[in-house]
């Protein structure tokens, strides 16, 4: 199979997309303000953070208001939620018509104790039955609030080493009417330790008759090329690998059509952190988006000299105008 052929347009129901790279949903990352700098590289789905459908549907607008924020460029833009019953995950979809998203997106891979105690996230994988319920549940609540735009989930292996289920989820999942599935092949026990099972992908590729979207140690545009090949899945989705990285989109689309994967340099790098800790300032104020982008700046400035007496520094300052001037101390020395 020529590269050429692993970057491609692909359809998820009714939704349409000019390529197959996809920004992952991920707690404390994937803000507006990211998803906007990774649609600039090249990123052709992107998720939000995990909504409460809980949150939503008691009508706490205010714990969503911020997550549910949707950048200018995004013309391809799904809302993930988490919940454990059908009711509340059918109130949630219907409560995101203001909102118009592109697709909805079922979380039920989250492995974080506070999500999964609450019977959402990882936990739905313990009950195949059920999940096919809250599925069937948000396809039809879409068609009747939302214009039918398509419903996916997100799945793992299964919840630890003896209860890999995934192709039982997955089913389950399709059959109520998910348009799209994604698979992080580890189990929940596993957490992001060890390696993924990219062997998990190619089974479900294989098996489904609907798109799957293949994650799981995914730090480069090789892995992404190596991912495609391997498993015949339609598309992969970057989590971790993108954090700091937005340029791996960029990258993995060179590759995957002919090019190179030519890594930024360090003032591009810098430049780029710059420009989100602006667009998260105008979302959320200028005081919590510095704070916000202490961790990022770190990932951004990984690898590059002198990074590590940079970050001490980075870690501590408190407005835009700090950040600007410590690195502009950095790129003068």
């Amino acid at each position: 199979m020529e590269n050429t052929c692993l970057y491609h347009p692909l359809s998820i129901g009714s939704l349409h997309l000019t390529g197959n790279l996809f920004l992952a949903p991920a707690a404390g990352y994937t803000d507006s303000a990211f998803r906007s700098i990774c649609v600039e590289q090249g990123a052709n789905l992107t998720f939000t953070e995990l909504v409460s459908a809980e949150a939503l549907t008691r009508g706490c607008v205010d714990c969503s208001t911020a997550l549910l924020c949707r950048a200018a460029n995004e013309s391809a833009w799904a809302v993930q939620l988490f919940g454990a019953s059908a009711q509340s995950m059918a109130q949630a979809v219907a409560a995101l018509a203001p909102y118009k998203p592109d697709m909805v997106d079922i979380n039920a891979g989250c492995p974080v104790p506070k999500v999964t105690k609450c019977g959402a996230g990882a936990a739905l994988m313990r009950d195949p039955e059920k999940l096919g319920l809250i599925v069937e549940a948000a396809v039809q609540a879409s068609r009747k609030t939302l214009g039918a735009v398509p419903v996916s989930i997100k799945l793992r292996s299964g919840w630890d080493a003896s209860s890999i289920n995934f192709l039982e989820c997955a089913r389950a999942a399709v059959q109520a009417g998910a348009a799209l599935v994604s698979l992080h092949p580890r189990t929940r026990t596993q957490g992001y330790s060890g390696k993924s099972c990219w062997r998990h992908i190619k089974e479900l590729a294989a098996e489904l008759p609907v798109p799957v979207a293949g994650s799981g140690d995914l730090f480069s545009a090789e892995d992404a090329e190596l991912m495609l090949r391997e498993t015949g899945c339609a598309a992969v989705m970057f989590a971790r690998g993108s954090f700091g990285n937005p340029f791996i989109f960029a990258a993995a689309k060179s590759l995957l059509t002919g090019g190179r994967a030519e890594p930024p340099d360090a003032l591009i790098r810098i430049n780029t952190a710059i420009r989100q800790l602006e667009l998260l300032a105008r979302d959320i104020g200028e005081k919590s988006a510095c704070l916000e982008m202490r961790k990022v700046f770190c990932a951004y400035t990984k690898g590059i000299h002198g990074a590590a007496a940079l970050r001490t520094r980075l870690v501590h300052a408190e407005t835009i105008d700090e950040y600007r001037s410590l690195l502009a101390r950095y790129e003068n020395n």
